[in-house]
């Protein structure tokens, strides 16, 4: 793929050049992790990419649907929604499969981010400013994101139709690791993991999980930036792909209070710059796990609680975390536990690594990956040590000080108060996400859920 070899400006120019595309499209993260962006043409792209360009800052001053926030002080009515400078990724150049012109050639598609003021607020950056952080420190830091998301033979139009209520999940009844549910589906199988190798989001393993039509993606490891980029482009263009095939595929946390929630687990590990070792294995020590290790994984235990608005961003997020539903209620940390936040994965020179568990798929993966970065890199720079638990972590009790706040306010409330996100990701990012996620909450106080009408409507 030779546009994924491209490093520089200039040679991003020289394909678009050759192209026989007249238009190139580009987009950017909102605080939701939501695709923004647009088609440019191709001499407005060319000289975008070298003097930069100007995206109206009103995309981070939305929510999801659109509706303007009223607490923000990004941007608002009182900024009257400047345009915000931003820049391409030349190193971000892919094609885009799923589009292609009359001579046949694929779309050109780049990532681009906010720049200036605006790169406060912009995820993307934040992450940047996380590897730069451990940068400083010697340490390239990798990841690789797993994804679970439930696929419906449904249409945008039909689900609204409905309502959202009886919708027809792609497959029925519980099938996990099913040999058979890929083979009779094996076309999508297939156009999913080429379009995937062919954007460079290549899937290390794919595979039914326990839930009607819910698959699971592991996407393969790679540099921290660019794993990113990878889960932020698998979201949106397997969406795309399905409703192509007249399917929808969804990653809300939860769907349906019938089926298990959909997690986003980040497996996380730290190389020493020069000399390419992982600085998680220790053969020496037990479970093979470095000091490094060991302080990585009490930061992210730490500051995991204070956080979790930037783990678990919507409403929804916190309908996976209730007892008896396979997710953790609290910071906890354990060796090759699944039922622990936090996972310690012991292994070879290449494998040792950190597994956080918390994640769902909703989130925003720049904005994850930057909490549990920037925290691990607290821990090894304060010295922090973790504490362990052994056994099934979801019957036992623990301190105050690690269980996760029950709510998207309460979470928003913990942000705010939190000193290390403060120093951490920076007064600007920390109001403003706070706030965004403030937002959610109040929507959604707004609304009759079914389940209220259900309880009160005959007996109060």
């Amino acid at each position: 793929m030779q546009e994924r070899s491209i490093q520089t400006v200039e040679e991003a120019i020289a394909l678009v050049e050759r192209s026989s595309l007249t238009h190139i499209k580009l987009g950017l993260s909102d605080i939701d992790g939501v695709i923004r962006g647009k088609y440019m043409r191709k001499d407005k792209f060319i000289s975008s990419l070298r003097h930069g360009f100007a995206f109206c800052d009103v995309v981070m001053g939305w929510d999801s649907n659109d509706e303007l926030y009223d607490n923000a002080t990004f941007t608002g009515w009182h900024t009257a929604y400047p345009d915000a400078a931003a820049r391409i990724d030349p190193r971000s150049c892919r094609r885009l499969p799923l589009e292609r012109n009359a001579q046949g050639e694929d779309m050109l598609f780049f990532i681009a981010e906010l720049d200036g003021p605006a790169a406060g607020v912009c995820p993307r950056r934040l992450l940047h400013r996380m590897i730069d952080r451990a940068a400083d420190h010697g340490f390239d830091a990798h990841a690789a994101l797993e994804y679970e998301f439930f696929m419906f033979d449904e249409t945008p139009d039909s689900v609204r139709e409905k309502q959202y209520r009886n919708l027809k999940t792609w497959t029925p009844g519980n099938f996990g690791y099913s040999v058979l549910r890929s083979t009779v589906h094996a076309d999508f199988y297939e156009e999913l993991m080429d379009l995937c190798e062919r954007m460079d989001i290549p899937i290390e393993s794919l595979h039914t999980e326990t839930g009607p039509g819910v698959l699971e993606a592991a996407i393969a490891v790679d540099r921290v930036g660019q794993a990113a980029d990878k889960a932020f482009l698998f979201k949106t263009f397997t969406k795309a792909l399905a409703e192509q095939q007249g399917l929808m595929a969804t990653f809300m946390a939860k769907w349906s209070h019938h089926c298990s929630g959909q997690s986003g687990h980040i497996h996380l590990s730290l190389t020493d710059r020069k000399t390419g070792a992982n600085v998680f294995h220790d053969p020496k020590a037990e479970h093979t796990m470095s000091a490094a290790q060991r302080h990585f994984a009490a930061g992210l235990q730490r500051h995991m609680p204070d956080f979790m608005a930037m783990y678990a961003q919507t409403i929804n997020s916190y309908t996976r975390l209730v007892p008896g539903y396979w997710a953790p209620l609290e910071a906890s940390l354990g060796i090759e536990n699944r039922t622990t936040a936090l996972r310690v994965i012991p292994g070879g020179p290449k494998s040792q690594r950190i597994e956080v568990r918390i994640g769902s798929a909703d989130a925003n993966p720049y904005i994850a990956l930057a909490a549990a970065l920037g925290s691990g890199l607290l821990g090894i720079e304060q010295g922090l040590e973790p504490v362990f638990t052994s056994g099934n972590a979801y019957t036992q009790a623990f301190p105050d000080d690690i269980k996760f706040p029950h709510t998207l306010w309460d979470a928003a409330q913990r942000l705010r108060r939190s000193e290390a996100a403060r120093a951490l990701f920076g007064d600007v990012f920390v109001d403003h996400m706070a706030a965004t996620r403030e937002w959610e909450e109040r929507k959604f106080r707004e609304y009759v859920t079914d389940w209220e009408l259900q309880r009160y409507f005959e007996i109060i």
